[in-house]
């Protein structure tokens, strides 16, 4: 399913049930996969992230999420009303994660990291980069990517007229981290 450089991502199963499953690479930068499990596991208290079934050492077993990356959803999705849903959520379960101090590192990276599953919900995987010890940055970084990134062309026209009012918002969230800043960045993308 994907090869990185810690990992090679293959579809198995335990016992019945399909997952995914990370075997660690010989040469991986780092001792095992226990600290990506109990951040995984952070992760999920908030119900964000795909559900860590189990970690050892040199294998990382994970709920299967069959879908699209995000820009490809979007690309095939011409229903705004959807598009505003996902991306709606994907705000807010960065927002959750922002409020528990767990950053995930790569969402300025979005095609790798979030996916939409088959039932219409973005889903935020790999947790591979995340850390409790830096400054969170999820939300920040989300928008950073739906702005400047793959999507931007696409979602402008779907989601916000002012890039310079987003911008603003995202200012005051960083001072703050507020419910209320927050919910003010989902009435300048049209989200609320």
């Amino acid at each position: 399913m994907g090869k990185g450089t810690v990992g090679l991502v293959v579809k198995a199963t335990l016992g019945e049930v399909p997952v995914a499953l990370k075997i660690r690479r010989m040469d991986a930068d780092r001792p095992s996969f226990i600290e990506e499990g109990r951040l995984l596991r952070l992760a999920n208290s908030v119900d964000v992230g795909p559900r860590l079934i189990t970690v050892t050492r040199n294998f990382l077993a994970i709920e299967l999420i069959n879908g699209l990356p995000l820009f490809r959803w979007v690309e095939e999705k011409n229903r705004r009303r959807q598009v505003r849903g996902v991306l709606r959520g994907l705000l807010q379960d960065c927002f959750k994660l922002d409020a528990i101090g767990l950053d995930h590192g790569e969402l300025s990276h979005a095609p790798r990291n979030v996916l939409v599953d088959s039932k219409g919900r973005g889903r935020i995987v790999d947790f591979e980069s995340a850390s409790t010890s830096r400054r969170v940055a999820n939300v920040t970084s989300i928008i950073q990517y739906f702005l400047f990134g793959q999507l931007a062309s696409k979602l402008e026209a779907k989601m916000y007229k002012s890039r310079r009012a987003v911008l603003k918002s995202l200012t005051e969230y960083k001072q703050d981290g507020s419910v209320a800043s927050f919910q003010r960045i989902l009435e300048t993308l049209r989200l609320d």
